[in-house]
């Protein structure tokens, strides 16, 4: 007979087990970082943000790429973002036409230019069409970054950034994407809110000297 649940061992298991990847993503700043700047400047040069993946990891793409598109904490104009799950259409004419491996890499031929940025979502770091959705990046000119668990699988090899979790458990990899999605879009709002200060920064500075010079 299989003993009921109990608080220590449903509740305390999973805050200490959180909490322990939590510290490991510590680490991982310098890739943060990186992934981060890459991000930025896609965006600061008029590119976009695509994301995919399967299951939870589909819902972490449509959570991130929206905290962009409308606004995590700050006001501020939309950022180009697009997560490749929420097409119903496309991914059941594509996955019957041309099977459920290329959900993903089709619309990234589709709708990934050159400066263009990649985010494919797998806890495994196996999933066939987020691995085809990298492949397909890379041969059109995008910058690939791969979200995974320890290892990171076959997407190690195919990104420019990895941000591989410590831990194989599904639901504390889960957890430790979306709080690094989070301090990704924290850092890319704040780059657009003080990146568009400097530019009216400098478009006053002309605006003044224009003035100095007519007044002569």
């Amino acid at each position: 007979m299989s003993s009921s649940p109990d608080a220590a061992s449903i509740f305390g298991t999973a805050i200490a087990e959180h909490l322990e990847v939590v510290r490991q993503v510590e680490a991982q700043h310098p890739v943060l970082e990186a992934i981060a700047q890459a991000m930025t400047a896609t965006l600061w040069a008029g590119g976009k943000i695509l994301w995919c993946g399967n299951g939870g990891s589909a819902g972490d793409s449509q959570h991130l790429a929206s905290e962009l598109v409308g606004r995590y904490r700050r006001q501020r104009r939309g950022m180009a973002s697009v997560a490749l799950t929420t097409d119903s259409s496309a991914l059941t004419s594509i996955a019957n036409d041309y099977g459920y491996e290329a959900v993903f890499s089709r619309q990234v031929e589709a709708l990934g230019v050159a400066g263009d940025l990649l985010v494919g979502i797998s806890t495994s770091g196996n999933s066939q069409n987020v691995v085809a959705a990298l492949e397909a990046a890379r041969s059109q000119g995008l910058t690939t970054v791969a979200f995974t668990g320890a290892g990171g699988g076959r997407m190690a090899k195919l990104a420019d950034h990895l941000f591989a979790v410590a831990s194989k458990e599904t639901a504390r990899i889960q957890e430790a994407h979306i709080l690094a999605g989070h301090m990704l879009c924290d850092w890319i709002e704040l780059d657009c809110v003080s990146g568009a200060e400097r530019e009216g920064a400098v478009v006053l500075q002309i605006a003044a000297a224009a003035q100095i010079k007519g007044a002569r």
